[in-house]
């Protein structure tokens, strides 16, 4: 499978945005989607999950309450609601994927990556 996120961009703080993961090939709802992301002159972060169905996420406590996964397996495409935005989610962010994994936050984890969306977010 490959993965394209976009929708990145320049915010202020509080305010929202929404990031797609659209992938390419065949059964797409064979996956599960994560999100990471990554700030500069730091680690990779995992941000959240979803599963194959859609049915079930699980987030990082840094997002909880504030950002929101969901997927639409007949367009392909998984989405990252971002909303409370504060300056220390600027990131770049990356969809990834994988087959059998759930629950894991470990990046390794994911098999398929996407390449990044800039996201900043000025104060």
């Amino acid at each position: 499978v490959q993965l394209q996120a976009s929708g990145g961009g320049k915010v202020q703080a509080g305010g929202s945005l929404r990031l797609s993961c659209a992938a390419s090939g065949r059964s797409f709802s064979s996956y599960v989607v994560g999100w990471f992301r990554q700030a500069p002159g730091k680690e990779r972060e995992f941000v959240g999950a979803i599963s194959w169905s859609g049915r079930s996420a699980h987030y990082a406590e840094s997002v909880m309450g504030r950002f929101t996964i969901s997927r639409d397996n007949d367009k392909n495409t998984v989405y990252l609601e971002m909303n409370s935005l504060n300056p220390v989610d600027t990131a770049v962010y990356y969809c990834a994927a994988d087959k059998t994994n759930w629950g894991a936050t470990e990046y390794s984890r994911y098999e398929y990556w996407g390449q990044g969306t800039l996201v900043t977010v000025s104060s």
